[in-house]
């Protein structure tokens, strides 16, 4: 009997993500800017929601599930529009509710097995990782559901849904460190041995290690529901200075700027050094208890956004030409998102008090993902 016909899942599932990110954020300034309050799921958190439920959780199916056979990713695909389209417009009702958990359930149920064979403890991480990611929106759908029957008793919890979606942040903070690390290390390695010079750093096992250590330990008070705000977000922020500093110069070590005819190469650096200084600066907010949006989003504009545009256009440009993308396409959108993440920052903790910073923000994000999908798009003729 013949096989399945299989098809990579980042065909489907990267141009989706691009589309939903360009989308996303000029929508929830428009939705609270001029008081629209279209669509009503971009009002308030929503926009959060939907980058880290929707968008990332999207970003790690195309990385991760591989090969599939229709049946599969159809319904993958189908179920991931469904949840979206659900929480943009119908935010509070049962179905938004409930498709985003299921989306992510099914999701880990195909991606986690496979981390399962991993030898070391520091490879093993990855399952669990993405696990408590796709567990969030569970959290979500079930803090919703106390407040709306138990309310006396959702008011006690000091974890909130601000909280979770804080924790999801970390959560892809660890697991772009993760990952990160896999695809720098090895390619800075082999172009600093093509220019005849003997590479001072690999994967520096050892800094890996304490990464994941102070990340676990920063992403577990947020998650416990009986702690205190004053007390989870001071006992996190430590570990992400912390962090913040072995980041840094775990980058460093790798010598990046050495790599200049690799472009490719030097984005996944800025994106490394993003969430280094993302850490260090969200480390400070939440031991102050201040300020914590414009740092976060130097993880989530700034890291997650070079990172991922990166991860996306060196994947198509291997598969379609076996080269590294080109120079121009690299530099553009690299900068466009470290323009993006500039401006939020300098926006300040009130999103809205600097309209035309914001703005500018959101424009810069989403033109960087709009010429990503153009690209992808045309590069997946040829796969």
């Amino acid at each position: 009997m013949k096989a399945p016909a299989k098809r990579p899942a980042f065909l489907l599932f990267f141009p989706l993500a691009a589309v939903l990110a360009a989308i996303v954020v000029p929508l929830s300034v428009w939705a609270a800017l001029p008081g629209s309050g279209w669509p009503p799921g971009l009002l308030g958190s929503g926009h959060g929601h939907e980058l880290i439920f929707g968008f990332a959780l999207a970003l790690i199916a195309g990385y991760t599930l591989g090969n599939q056979p229709r049946q599969v990713l159809y319904p993958l695909i189908g179920l991931w529009l469904a949840a979206r389209l659900a929480w943009l417009l119908m935010p509070e009702s049962w179905l938004a509710l409930l498709l985003s958990p299921t989306f992510a359930l099914l999701l880990a149920w195909h991606v986690v097995p496979r981390f399962n064979a991993a030898k070391k403890w520091r490879n093993k991480i990855t399952g669990p990782l993405i696990l408590t990611i796709c567990l969030l929106p569970i959290a979500w759908l079930g803090l919703l559901i106390a407040w709306r029957y138990r309310p006396e008793l959702a008011s006690q919890l000091p974890l909130d849904t601000q909280r979770l979606l804080h924790t999801g942040v970390l959560c892809l903070l660890l697991l772009m460190m993760f990952m990160g690390g896999r695809i720098i290390a090895p390619a800075a390695a082999v172009t600093l041995e093509r220019q005849g010079r003997e590479p001072r750093a690999r994967l520096q096992p050892h800094m890996e290690s304490a990464l994941i250590i102070l990340l676990g330990l920063a992403v577990l008070p947020l998650l416990l529901p009986w702690l205190s705000d004053a007390v989870s977000y001071r006992w996190s922020g430590l570990c992400l200075i912390a962090a913040g500093a072995v980041l840094a110069v775990r980058c460093l070590r790798w010598e990046l700027w050495r790599c200049g005819e690799r472009p490719d190469l030097l984005a996944f650096g800025i994106g490394y050094a993003w969430l280094a200084l993302g850490s260090i600066a969200s480390g400070v907010a939440f031991i102050n208890q201040h300020a914590i949006a414009p740092a976060l989003h130097l993880i989530t504009i700034g890291g997650l956004g070079t990172l991922s545009t990166g991860v996306m256009l060196r994947l198509y440009f291997q598969r379609s030409s076996k080269t590294p993308p080109s120079t121009g396409w690299v530099w553009s959108i690299t900068g466009l998102i470290a323009i993006a993440a500039v401006l939020r920052y300098f926006s300040g903790p009130a999103a809205f008090a600097q309209p035309l910073l914001l703005s500018l923000s959101a424009t810069t994000w989403a033109l960087a993902y709009l010429a990503l999908t153009v690209k992808m798009l045309s590069l997946g003729r040829t796969l």
